[in-house]
């Protein structure tokens, strides 16, 4: 059987700030932290990623003391943490190397934000010869702010920029899976 992890990218408190904008999928940290408990239940593989914004307006810069994960999934003593300062849980972090010396095949992703980090990091994975599981609705995404719009038509919704996304992944470098589906298998 092939070895399958859970990857949790940039789940973090600094996404409630209202810095973002308007967002998709309220429940997403809190079904992440459901596939959290599945995967710990079973002892199965689990890798967290936190990311460490050097732009100083960003939430995500350490000075605004908003880069803890988020409560629901924190973690637990043991589970290896990447921090990384670019989109990719891969880049400049140790995380492909770890995963093939712990011999991960696959990888379940989920985490914040669908188009961008989540994004990037599940295109690296296949890249880099990993199966990947992307779970939609524990991701999410906010509105395109009209002020960095290449386009016309003011903020694009949240919900559509998530569902695009998942579109441009899903077959190509990623199988788009639900929760609930995640939930019903052995990790």
């Amino acid at each position: 059987m092939t070895a399958r992890a859970l990857l949790l990218v940039d789940i973090q408190v600094a996404f409630a700030d209202a810095w973002w904008g308007a967002r998709n999928n309220p429940q997403a940290e809190e079904n992440a932290g459901r596939l959290l408990a599945h995967w710990r239940a079973a002892g199965a593989q689990v890798y967290h990623v936190r990311h460490l914004s050097v732009e100083p307006q960003s939430p995500l810069n350490p000075a605004f003391g908003k880069v803890d994960f988020h409560p629901a999934v924190a973690p637990a003593a043991g589970e290896p943490v990447f921090e990384k300062s670019v989109n990719s849980a891969f880049i400049g972090t140790g995380l492909e190397e770890r995963l093939r010396a712990d011999g991960v095949e696959a990888l379940v992703i989920c985490g914040l934000t669908t188009p961008h980090c989540v994004s990037t990091t599940t295109r690296m994975a296949a890249n880099l010869g990993f199966s990947v599981e992307l779970v939609h609705d524990a991701c999410a995404a906010f509105a395109q702010n009209a002020d960095t719009s290449w386009r016309d038509g003011g903020k694009a919704d949240p919900k559509f920029i998530h569902q695009a996304a998942l579109d441009h992944l899903h077959g190509e470098f990623a199988e788009v899976v639900g929760v609930t589906e995640m939930l019903s298998e052995a990790p």
